[in-house]
């Protein structure tokens, strides 16, 4: 006997949400460029840095929390990967930084709103949710392009 379409649609939804899930996959140790492209395909950004070596940002916003940065030398061996939203990525935002300087931090932002009053030009980024509510946001502040503060966001579901 099939079942109605109600009583199979929360299987439905577990298995949508397991497969969305892994888009967003913890990194695993990558050692070169070709396997970094292999299993992830083309960077999001990609940027070549003073000393020779490239980085190559894996943005997953707007949905996402993370932003996988692999750094690999001229001969295409991965010298480090980090979660650019880390905490200890968050925490390298300075005050007086501009937003190319933000953008290779964090990777690319969300959404962006301007607060007229201040002149305050906001990004803000999904992270993991830490606080109260259904999601957190970090926020970078910025004024005539530069960075002045950071802050989060907590978004609760209205009831």
């Amino acid at each position: 006997m099939k079942l109605p379409f109600l009583h199979r649609l929360p299987v439905f939804l577990a298995v949508l949400l397991l497969a969305g899930c892994s888009a967003f996959a913890p990194p695993r140790p990558y050692t070169s460029e070709a396997e970094v492209l292999a299993a992830r395909g083309h960077p999001t950004q990609r940027w070549n840095n003073a000393d020779g070596s490239t980085t190559l940002q894996y943005a997953t916003q707007p949905f996402g929390e993370s932003c996988l940065m692999v750094t690999v030398d001229a001969q295409g061996r991965v010298l480090r990967q980090e979660d650019g939203l880390s905490d200890a990525g968050r925490a390298k935002v300075k005050v007086g930084m501009s937003k190319e300087e933000v953008n290779r931090l964090l990777g690319a932002h969300r959404s962006v709103q301007y607060f007229a009053l201040s002149r305050e030009e906001v990004w803000d980024w999904n992270i993991e949710n830490t606080g109260p509510g259904i999601a957190t946001l970090f926020n970078v502040h910025f004024v005539d392009g530069r960075v002045v503060r950071t802050s989060q966001t907590y978004i609760h579901f209205p009831f």
